[in-house]
Parts: structure tokens; C-alpha cells; sequence
């Protein structure tokens, strides 16, 4: 990602949450399709899908104090928010169904698939904006490992360092990874 939109992004997350109205509108333009097809592919529904959304955006905003932009991209922060929203909406439209669902044929699935999967494209959107909060070269060694699939010493070679230092990073990077997306799962549980 170029240094100045992952600037770009980063003021924006600051503004956010600072309160900055105009970041919301624009956090709710660049994430809004994204947390509708998330929502929509856990729900199945169209108008609920966008229930989703406008509960997402209005919990964001409402518990945008527990945000920390040095911790979590808002975009990572607002897509564990949406998977909550879903997953609470799916849950209450299992339990306030009257009648009893019928266990699915084997071999039967639930619809056609359309298009990419909406999970698999927000996990990669999320994590490579996590990356690109990393730096480099820890970024590039866990996207070569990530993307790549690439074995530590495959990478080392590629990038032309000690496999002491590529095991190193991605040890390291791994961590601060985990503690920020823990910090975003917890703070989306809000």
C-alpha cells in the first residue's frame, strides 16, 4: 500500500475517533458495501442486510471512544463490529421463527454461490491493511509467508536476509497481529 494512503487512512481512523463527523460519512462510504455484503451473505436478506449496516455505523459511532486507531485499522475495527450485528441478527430471526427448520438434504446447499466469498475478501482486506501498519520488512516477510505460502527459508532467500532475522519478524509481527485483532474482536463485541 502506498505511504500516502496508509497516511490518508490513518488520519482518517484518528479523526474518527476524535468524533470527526466527516469521518464517519466517509468511513461509511469506503465500508458500507463491504459490511453489506458480509451481512448479507450471513443473512440472506436483503433489507436485513441493511438493518446490518445501519446498526453497525450506529454502534461505531455510538462506542467510537472505545476505538484505538494505534491498535486496530477502523476498518478491521468496523468489520468485527459487522460480523457481531450479523451474527446477533441471525440469532434473533432463529429464535423468533415459529416453525422448525428442516435439517438440509446432503447434497443440497443453501443457493448458488455468487461471486468471491464476502468473509475470505474482508479477512484479506483486514489483514493487509494490518500489514501495511506493520512496516517493512516485516510486512512483505508475512505477506510473502501469508500470500505466498512460502516456507521461512523460502523467504529468506527471496528477500535476501538472515533466516535467524525472517523467523524473528515473524515472530514479532505475529504478536502484535494478534494483539491488535483481539483488541478489534473485543472492542466489535460492544
Amino acid at each position: 500500500m502506498p505511504t500516502g494512503a496508509s497516511d490518508r487512512d490513518a488520519a482518517m481512523d484518528a479523526a474518527f475517533a476524535a468524533g470527526d463527523e466527516t469521518a464517519l460519512a466517509e468511513a461509511y462510504r469506503l465500508f458500507s458495501p463491504l459490511i453489506r455484503a458480509l451481512a448479507l451473505r450471513r443473512l440472506q436478506d436483503p433489507g436485513a442486510a441493511d438493518d446490518a449496516v445501519q446498526e453497525v455505523f450506529i454502534r461505531a459511532w455510538k462506542y467510537r471512544d472505545s476505538y484505538a486507531p494505534d491498535r486496530s485499522t477502523l476498518a478491521a475495527w468496523l468489520v468485527g463490529i459487522g460480523r457481531n450485528v450479523a451474527a446477533g441478527m441471525a440469532t434473533a430471526r432463529v429464535r423468533s421463527s415459529e416453525t422448525l427448520m428442516e435439517p438440509p438434504e446432503p447434497g443440497r446447499h443453501s443457493g448458488p454461490a455468487t461471486g468471491p466469498d464476502p468473509d475470505g475478501v474482508a479477512d484479506r482486506v483486514v489483514l493487509d491493511a494490518e500489514l501495511a501498519r506493520l512496516g517493512e520488512p516485516q510486512g512483505s516477510i508475512l505477506r510473502l509467508a501469508f500470500h505466498e505460502d512460502l516456507t521461512h527459508q523460502q523467504i529468506s532467500e527471496t528477500l535476501k536476509l538472515p533466516l535467524g532475522t525472517v523467523k524473528s519478524h515473524i515472530r514479532r509481527s505475529l504478536v502484535q497481529l494478534r494483539q491488535r485483532l483481539e483488541v478489534s474482536d473485543a472492542a466489535s463485541a460492544t
